[in-house]
């Protein structure tokens, strides 16, 4: 005993120099999915919302990670194709082992990928404004319902510009819900809609749009074309040498990221859009968020609502994990129902019945600069509806089946298999 006694310094040493050489190994990352289109017609709104995902996670990263382990992103493409975002939203739960998905823009894509976060009882951070009429266990939605950015952008419209509306959107299930639901509206309103119009995602041909404007002459547009097609229509405007001053537009999906491209080419400055934040906000939290983003992308570089929502749907994730002080999907998805946190637009809540957010809904001018100028705000942040009462659970579910089985069972128009669409040149 007393030779092993005098052994315990020498021995004490020994295991000091093997932990030297061989250190305790680290923790493995949190993996999770970053699931948006870098390619095709709806890039050009889908890339920027990446880079918000990639701040946010850098950002945590950089204190010390979560949960005392790094976050590691696995990005994937989801090519503007709504089939493409559920094989790959599948591929990140049952390969990549992901903890959470940050996906999507189009309705058309969530729709998709919803049954698959459901079938793996998985989790899905949506950060854009959509039509409603949908609830999941297994989705996080960080944009508008209709009742925080569609119903007071309309009303707001009637009352500054007059009663008659036309409709415009992309041939999908975001802009159909969203107009159908804006005509059980505009009869409660003393107002009528005077033209509807669809077209296809990446279309770029608008000369039955511009002929019915001009024909028709209403009071206000209101406009839900989504994706790229939005610079064709725009430059269509002032091919035809349609102004704000003549027919104002509001649009449903155009924010500074959008603007920004437009603007290289076409002056749409005085037409308006509805949003939960814009980047004129001024708080405190939003010029740092600014700030930050433009230091790690590029000077002026701007930032729009879904890069918002996409940034705090991370950090409101990430908060989650460490109430509940683990990163287990499960248990996740449960604390993240009773999280709030102060976001660049304001102080935003989850709504534990629903799991929506509440909101401040927006309404601002575009300015020559590439920014909207508020000119509306509602008084504070509104309570998420995902089912408007404008209309019964019952009928919405029956109008979405109709569009759905109307598209052979896509969430979106389809082109005939044998009759390829040929799109003209703007």
């Amino acid at each position: 005993m007393r030779k092993f006694l005098l052994l315990l310094p020498i021995l004490f040493s020994c295991a000091l120099i093997v932990f030297a050489f061989y250190p305790e190994k680290e923790s493995p990352p949190i993996k999770v999915g970053i699931l948006h289109s870098l390619t095709g017609t709806m890039a050009i709104s889908e890339k920027p919302v990446m880079q918000a995902t990639l701040l946010a996670i850098e950002e945590i990263n950089a204190q010390g990670g979560l949960l005392g382990r790094q976050i590691k992103p696995v990005i994937i493409d989801g090519q503007s194709d709504g089939d493409t975002f559920a094989k790959q939203a599948e591929y990140l739960i049952t390969q990549e082992n992901v903890r959470v998905i940050f996906g999507c823009w189009t309705s058309a894509s969530r729709k998709r990928v919803k049954p698959i976060v459901e079938k793996y009882q998985h989790l899905l951070f949506y950060p854009v404004q959509y039509e409603g009429l949908e609830t999941s266990p297994n989705i996080i939605y960080m944009g508008a319902t209709p009742n925080q950015q569609i119903i007071p952008a309309v009303s707001w419209s009637i009352q500054e510009f007059g009663p008659r509306i036309y409709l415009i959107g992309s041939d999908y299930v975001f802009p159909r819900v969203a107009n159908w639901l804006i005509n059980k509206q505009a009869p409660l309103l003393q107002s009528a809609i005077i033209g509807e119009h669809y077209i296809s995602l990446g279309t770029t041909d608008m000369t039955q749009v511009i002929a019915d404007l001009e024909h028709l002459k209403p009071d206000v547009v209101i406009n839900s074309i989504n994706g790229d097609s939005n610079i064709a229509f725009f430059s269509a405007l002032q091919k035809a040498g349609i102004t704000a001053n003549d027919i104002p537009v509001m649009s449903l999906s155009i924010g500074e990221a959008e603007l920004s491209k437009i603007l290289e080419t076409t002056n749409i400055q005085g037409h308006y859009a509805a949003w939960n934040y814009f980047q004129s906000i001024d708080t405190p939290e939003n010029k740092t968020f600014i700030q930050t983003y433009q230091s790690r992308y590029a000077k002026n570089l701007p930032v729009s609502d879904p890069m918002e929502a996409a940034w705090n749907g991370v950090h409101l994730w990430a908060q989650a994990a460490v109430s509940a002080q683990t990163d287990d999907t499960a248990t996740v998805r449960q604390t993240i129902r009773h999280q709030s946190f102060t976001a660049p637009e304001g102080i935003i809540s989850v709504d534990s019945r629903s799991q929506h957010t509440w909101k401040t809904a927006r309404i601002g001018q575009i300015q020559e600069d590439g920014q909207f100028h508020i000119l509306w705000s509602s008084a504070q942040p509104i309570r998420p509806m995902p089912y408007p009462p404008l209309v019964s659970k019952q009928e919405a579910n029956n109008y979405l089946n109709q569009l759905y089985l109307g598209w052979n069972k896509h969430w979106s128009w389809q082109p005939p298999q044998d009759k390829p669409v040929v799109q003209a040149q703007p």
